[in-house]
């Protein structure tokens, strides 16, 4: 079950923030093999002077346009599987709303299963 968090500027309409919601949920679905139901996103958009990011650290030239995504989820997928999926995440959103690749920021935060409590304050995980 991964909760994801995407950090943005302000500026980006409500439908725009949504579909870029819906592009990297889908991803995480294809290409992270999670259940297409498990579906928990934060969007949240911030004012230039509480967003901080390094325009080229890496050589990588960032825009205002930049993205950070931040995905917490079990722990267990292999380097290539994880490689893939920053490749196919950063496609899909340069193809489905021409976001520049340079823009895309990801982050995944792995943990073990008995970090999650789904709700009723049980941890069905932890035996």
């Amino acid at each position: 079950m991964p909760l994801t968090r995407i950090v943005t500027l302000k500026g980006r309409s409500s439908e725009e923030k949504a579909q870029i919601g819906e592009i990297v949920l889908q991803t995480i679905v294809d290409k992270l093999h999670v259940p297409a139901n498990d579906r928990f996103l934060i969007i949240e958009e911030l004012e230039r002077e509480h967003f901080s990011f390094d325009p080229t650290c890496l050589d990588i030239e960032r825009s205002e346009g930049f993205l950070l995504i931040q995905i917490t989820l079990n722990a267990g997928r292999s380097a290539d599987v994880k490689k893939e999926f920053y490749a196919e995440l950063a496609e899909q959103l340069h193809q489905q709303r021409d976001v520049r690749k340079e823009d895309v920021f990801i982050n995944l935060i792995e943990v073990t299963k008995e970090n999650w409590s789904y709700g009723n304050g049980e941890a069905p995980f932890i035996v």
